[in-house]
């Protein structure tokens, strides 16, 4: 710590740090209903069926076929949700985008607008002041979106 010789009070300087916060989302096309996870370990096999998991239960209650967009990312090939995803196919399927095309993903849309609502050239002392900014961002979205919808919107 470093205290200039005129204040004698100490002057905290702080450091870029490697703390991060990440998040699964995916966006119901029909209203702009958004499903998001936080994961503030790593993305894995794991922590992408957990997702799943989540998304087939909030998603599949209407008894319509769901259709989950995905990138070519090593962790949605897991093997560990494999025989789950098989099983789940008939009403709950990934569809694969082509490789190397990962900004074709429509939900690529809802992270930059998520990074110009709520990130853009701010500074955050903790990582939670990071998850409550972009929670904030995703809270209106939880029960529908109209710009959502739009945004997202396959054509």
């Amino acid at each position: 710590m470093w205290v200039p010789p005129e204040t004698k009070d100490p002057v905290l300087l702080h450091h870029p740090t490697r703390k991060s916060v990440g998040y699964f989302g995916a966006v119901r096309l029909r209203d702009g209903k958004f499903v998001f996870q936080r994961e503030e370990t790593v993305f894995n096999g794991d922590t992408f069926f957990s997702f799943l998991k989540n998304l087939r239960k909030a998603s599949c209650h209407t008894g319509r076929r769901v259709i989950v967009l995905v990138d070519n990312a090593k962790y949605h090939h897991a093997r560990l949700h494999e025989d789950w995803r098989n099983h789940a196919m008939p009403r709950f399927a990934l569809e694969f985008l082509p490789p190397y095309s990962p900004d074709l993903s429509p939900v690529e849309r809802v992270w930059k607008l998520t990074r110009r609502q709520g990130t853009h050239n701010q500074y955050f002392p903790t990582v939670s002041a990071v998850v409550e900014k972009v929670e904030g961002v995703f809270a209106p979205w939880g029960s529908g979106s109209e710009i959502l919808r739009r945004l997202c919107a396959v054509t």
